[in-house]
C-alpha cells in the first residue's frame, strides 16, 4: 500500500475535489438544507437504498411528518405504511426511537458523541449530521468513501476487516477539509456515486487521478477488495391473491417478528393449503439480504377463511404497512 499522500498534496487533492464538486453536484433536495431533521431522514434512507429509490421517500415522509415531533407521536403503523417499500424497516423503527430521545432531550444533540447515542446512530451518520448540520470537522466513511480512498491510495486491504476500516478512516480525517467539512465530505461521497464507480471507474473525469495510485498502477477497478462474500440462498415461494367483493385476504405479522413485525403480508400456497388455484398470474424476483426468492403468483378462491386472516379493502391498502414482496405480487396479479 502507498504511504499515503504528504500534506501539500492533500491540500493539493482538497481544491481539486472542492472545484469538481462545485460543477459536478446534483440538486437533491436534502442539499437544500442544513437543518438537522431532515439532513438526519435522508441519510437513514440512503443506507442501503439508492438515490433514485429514495427521493420520493424522502419527499412523502417529510410531508407526513414535517417535524421531529410529529414524528415522534406518529402511530407505528402509520410510519411503517408511509416507510413501506424502501426496505430494512429496522431503519423507520430506530427513526422513530431516536425521534423520542431528540424530544425529550429538547432538541438535536449538536456534537458527534450525542448524535451517536441516538437509536439507529452510527459513526458515519453522525459525521455526516454533525459536518453538515452543524459544521463539525468529522469525516464520513461510507462505501463510497472507502472505494475513493482504496483507490487513491492502492490499499487492498479487506474493506470489512475493522483493521482496514479503522485505517480508511484515519485517512478520510486526514483528507477532511476542517474549514469546509460538510462540503466536503459530500464531495467524496459525491465522486464515489458518480466517477469512481466499483466496476467501470471513469477515471479520466476523475479530478484526483492525477494522484490516484491505483490508477496510475492500471488496478483501479480491482480495488475495493471485499473477501467475505455472503453466498445467497435461494428461495422459492408461491402467494395467494384472494379477492372477494373488492377485497383482498391478507395476515398481519405479530410484534415479535424481528423487522417486519407489524407488517401486512399475502398468504403463501403452504398456509392456505385448502385453497382452489384458478391461474398463476406470473412470477417475479426478490432479494432480501442474502436471499434470492423467485416468487409465483396465483389467483385463488376459498371456501372458508382460517383464524388470523382478514379482508381489507384494496382502497386501503396504501394506508397499511404492507410488505414489498405483497405490493410486487399484487402487481403482478393486477391489483394495485
Amino acid at each position: 500500500m502507498n504511504t499515503g499522500p504528504n500534506a501539500p498534496q492533500w491540500t493539493r487533492l482538497r481544491k481539486a475535489l472542492a472545484r469538481w464538486y462545485a460543477g459536478a453536484k446534483r440538486d437533491l433536495p436534502w442539499r437544500r438544507t442544513s437543518e438537522p431533521y431532515p439532513v438526519w431522514v435522508s441519510e437513514i434512507m440512503l443506507q442501503q437504498t439508492r438515490v433514485a429509490a429514495a427521493l420520493p421517500y424522502y419527499e412523502r415522509f417529510l410531508q407526513r411528518f414535517p417535524t421531529v415531533e410529529s414524528l415522534a407521536e406518529a402511530p407505528e403503523q402509520e410510519l411503517l405504511a408511509v416507510w413501506s417499500g424502501l426496505g430494512y424497516y429496522s431503519r423507520a423503527r430506530n427513526l422513530q426511537k431516536a425521534a423520542r430521545q431528540i424530544v425529550a432531550a429538547g432538541g438535536f444533540p449538536r456534537t458527534f458523541e450525542g448524535l451517536r447515542e441516538l437509536a439507529g446512530i452510527g459513526d458515519y451518520t453522525a459525521a455526516a449530521v454533525a459536518s453538515i448540520s452543524f459544521g463539525l470537522p468529522h469525516a464520513v466513511l461510507d462505501g463510497n468513501v472507502m472505494r475513493v480512498l482504496t483507490r487513491l491510495l492502492a490499499d487492498g486491504g479487506d474493506i470489512q476487516s475493522p483493521k482496514t476500516r479503522a485505517r480508511l478512516a484515519a485517512v478520510a480525517q486526514e483528507f477532511l477539509d476542517k474549514r469546509a467539512p460538510a462540503e466536503h465530505n459530500q464531495a467524496v461521497m459525491e465522486l464515489g456515486a458518480l466517477v469512481c464507480l466499483p466496476r467501470e471507474p471513469q477515471c479520466l473525469l476523475c479530478p484526483l487521478a492525477a494522484q490516484c495510485v491505483a490508477r496510475l498502477e492500471g488496478r483501479a477497478a480491482g480495488l475495493p477488495v471485499k473477501l467475505r462474500k455472503q453466498k445467497k440462498v435461494e428461495v422459492e415461494l408461491a402467494l395467494l391473491v384472494v379477492e372477494r367483493e373488492g377485497r383482498v385476504l391478507v395476515w398481519q405479522r405479530g410484534a415479535g417478528e424481528g423487522r417486519m413485525a407489524g407488517f401486512w403480508e399475502l398468504p403463501s400456497r403452504e398456509q392456505l393449503p385448502a385453497a382452489k388455484m384458478r391461474e398463476e398470474a406470473g412470477s417475479f424476483r426478490h432479494t432480501i439480504t442474502h436471499h434470492l426468492h423467485t416468487v409465483q403468483v396465483f389467483r385463488a378462491v376459498v371456501k372458508r377463511v382460517p383464524a388470523g386472516y382478514h379482508w381489507m379493502d384494496r382502497r386501503q391498502m396504501g394506508e397499511i404497512p404492507l410488505s414489498t414482496m405483497a405490493r410486487k405480487a399484487l402487481r403482478v396479479a393486477g391489483v394495485d
